[in-house]
């Protein structure tokens, strides 16, 4: 099945062409491809359910060093490379992600020069690799993008994160086992290149996905494109699971069905912006206020960070209309709220060690250390309130850095994330 693949550069992902009728057509006809998912599932139910019930005890209550999960995705701009290489320094970042779509194969020079950019000012690089419909029904033009960009790229990155939200149909892959097809001959180039492989980047909360496709492929790092965007909130829960469970169950789905520890990597997550228009990748719900999104940014970073089961974080990405930490419509770019939230974020917490988590009903208290200072990061889901820490509140931070006055130890918790340093 084939239909003609439309590129939105609005939003940056393919137009949704195939009709509904089709799809589920396609769907009835592969029946035999989603048994052998079940299967594959139910063989795998032993070992992941007491490791997910291993990880939700564990979960916040051990230390974890903060070592560097902070990462952006970037994308080279026409005369703007320099700025976008100016901004990741301000915000501290040195791990990006760069897409580079098989579609634009003609254009690896562009990508080339933009990555060797990064690479000069130390800046790590993942290279994530894009499918069309086309490179399944022409495998040999597929192979021939891969031996071009591993040959290009592998002095430069060590990492190639091969294909991407494979299960959204709209990204050209029908079923996993065409995604195999794909994913196969990027084994041995990543042999031949000494290069390491991310994978599978599957996206959203379809963990059903992983057990056949990590048997067959061997990614050095796992990935997920884990966005939660669509339930609001991180803490927010979908069919009863919030972020911290669907984390817990995602490492415990990848290491019980590889048999061993793996290291996870969310490789994709944003919250598209209200009032972007033709420029959100989104429509209705997943929709927030810029305040929402630095909000949310900072709530899932930690999150994630100091469960001590994801290893980075992508951010996707940097400069974007409709959902980037940098509004680029104008002639001179805006830096939202969520660009100083994640500066601030990274300031305070890269080289920290999360220490535990405090039980509150009514917020999320982080607790850090730091050299000598202890602070801790806390925030509510729910209605602010007024709450007092043991010892004394030497200093308050809001979510972007700026000073807040603190009365006697009390210290308001909001929606929005404070740093608070303790004595």
């Amino acid at each position: 099945m084939s239909f003609e693949f439309r590129w939105n550069p609005f939003t940056d992902q393919p137009h949704n062409i195939a009709p509904r009728k089709e799809r589920l057509r396609y769907h009835f006809r592969h029946v035999g491809s989603y048994v052998s998912l079940v299967l594959s599932n139910l063989r795998d139910a032993h070992p992941v359910l007491p490791l997910y019930r291993q990880y939700r005890k564990k979960m916040y209550r051990e230390q974890v060093n903060i070592e560097n999960p902070f990462a952006l995705s970037v994308s080279p701009l026409e005369g703007r490379n320099e700025e976008v290489v100016e901004a990741l320094k301000e915000l501290g970042i040195s791990r990006s992600l760069v897409r580079v779509p098989s579609w634009e194969r003609e254009k690896l020079e562009v990508f080339q020069e933009f990555s060797k950019l990064l690479n000069d000012n130390k800046i790590e690089l993942t290279i994530a690799l894009l499918q069309q419909r086309n490179d399944v029904l022409d495998p040999s033009c597929w192979e021939g993008f891969l031996e071009d960009v591993f040959s290009r790229f592998a002095k430069i990155s060590s990492f190639f994160e091969i294909g991407h939200a494979w299960n959204r149909t709209k990204w050209g892959v029908w079923d996993y086992k065409e995604y195999l097809n794909l994913a196969r001959p990027a084994v041995s180039l990543a042999e031949k290149y000494n290069a390491e492989l991310v994978g599978p980047a599957v996206i959203d909360f379809e963990f059903h996905l992983y057990p056949p496709v990590l048997k067959a492929i061997p990614f050095d790092k796992v990935s997920s494109l884990l966005y939660v965007d669509r339930v609001g909130a991180p803490e927010n829960t979908q069919f009863g699971w919030d972020m911290s469970r669907k984390i817990a169950l995602l490492k415990a789905v990848v290491d019980g069905s590889s048999r061993r520890k793996r290291d996870l990597w969310i490789t994709e997550v944003n919250w598209p912006l209200k009032g972007t228009g033709k420029y959100s990748p989104a429509s209705g719900k997943p929709n927030v206020s810029e305040e929402e999104q630095a909000d949310y940014l900072v709530r899932y970073y930690i999150l994630c960070a100091a469960s001590g089961l994801v290893e980075r974080i992508y951010w996707w990405q940097l400069v974007a209309p409709g959902y980037g930490l940098i509004d680029s419509r104008g002639k001179e770019w805006r830096k939202r709220p969520s660009f100083y939230a994640m500066k601030t974020m990274v300031s305070q917490l890269e080289g920290s060690c999360f220490m535990e988590k405090v039980q509150n009903p009514q917020a999320e208290i982080f607790s850090f250390l730091k050299g000598e200072h202890n602070f801790v990061v806390c925030w509510t889901n729910g209605p602010a309130f007024d709450y007092f820490f043991d010892g004394r509140v030497v200093r308050v931070l809001s979510r972007d850095e700026k000073e807040i006055p603190s009365s006697n130890g009390r210290v308001k918790i909001e929606a929005s994330p404070k740093y608070v340093f303790l004595e």
